[in-house]
């Protein structure tokens, strides 16, 4: 097949290697079975971790194929780039947690498209740096933020963190407080929403739900309101403070993280002061 090097459209490819390809690498393959795969977009996508092989990601453009064999491609919507962490991102560090400033446009856990870039295999290859060779980190995420959320998320990185972190969190022990920039005005300066929450299959994303989901309470405050609106590169909503107490020390614990750039400059277009609230 002639590869006109058409660029694929999000979404994801299923392929069985058929006799003649037997044998080849998988970035060879990728390119011969479809015309929109290059061989240089395939191992892009191979690095990235969204080829999977026999229903077990590959990270091996090396790796041959076996006639019969399922080759599955996961192409999500953003860059094969991945995101990274730096230090100025990490808030806090000791032996059991690890609090980080979550920047927007980074996915929290690995999905079938990617794998590097995500919050999660960046503080693997954090804490593998930091420990003696041959120990494999110890993370404990019971936090998520979505993809376009930025701001303060906490991880237990010790086995005996993780049981008391994951029992402060159920048990709504720990104290979260978001800013968010929306359309329009609420009827009253503060308030409450009540929902039930659910994971939906198809996108393994937390949706509202009517009944069966686990209940999720919201209380609010309008901090600013204006006339305007404005329409945004992201969803602003930001995870401004994390309060918990240490599940070793038991001492109080208060994290903040500044509003990001994006975030700022559309407040700033807006004429939003922020004095007397980002303290």
């Amino acid at each position: 097949m002639t590869n006109q090097c058409k660029t694929p459209k999000p979404g994801a490819y299923r392929f069985t290697v058929d006799e003649q390809y037997n044998g080849l690498h998988l970035d060879h393959y990728l390119a011969a079975a479809h015309e929109a795969f290059s061989r240089s977009l395939a191992k892009r996508l191979i690095d990235i971790g969204g080829v999977h092989l026999a229903g077990r990601r590959m990270r091996r453009c090396s790796q041959t194929v076996s006639t019969g064999q399922g080759v599955e491609v996961f192409i999500d919507r953003q860059s094969l780039t991945p995101m990274k962490l730096d230090q100025k991102q990490i808030l806090y560090q000791d032996q059991d947690l690890i609090v980080i400033d979550k920047p927007a446009g980074m996915a929290t856990q690995p999905a079938p498209s990617r794998y590097q870039g995500t919050v999660y295999s960046e503080l693997q290859n954090l804490l593998q740096e930091q420990k003696s060779r041959g120990q494999k980190p110890s993370i404990g995420m019971m936090q998520r933020l979505d993809l376009d959320t930025s701001g303060v998320m906490v991880f237990s990185i010790h086995k005996r963190a993780h049981k008391k972190m994951t029992e402060a969190f159920r048990g709504r022990d720990v104290d979260k407080v978001y800013w968010a920039l929306v359309a329009g005005k609420p009827e009253t300066k503060e308030g409450h929403f009540s929902s039930q929450l659910a994971k939906r299959r198809s996108t393994n994303l937390m949706v509202s739900v009517e009944r069966g989901g686990k209940q999720a309470d919201t209380l609010y405050r309008t901090l600013q309101s204006m006339d305007q609106a404005s329409l945004v590169p992201r969803q602003m909503l930001h995870s401004r403070e994390l309060s918990f107490n240490h599940p070793v020390t038991g001492e109080k614990m208060t994290f903040n993280a500044p509003l990001p750039n994006d975030f700022s400059y559309i407040l700033k277009q807006l004429d939003v002061s922020l004095n007397g609230l980002e303290g």
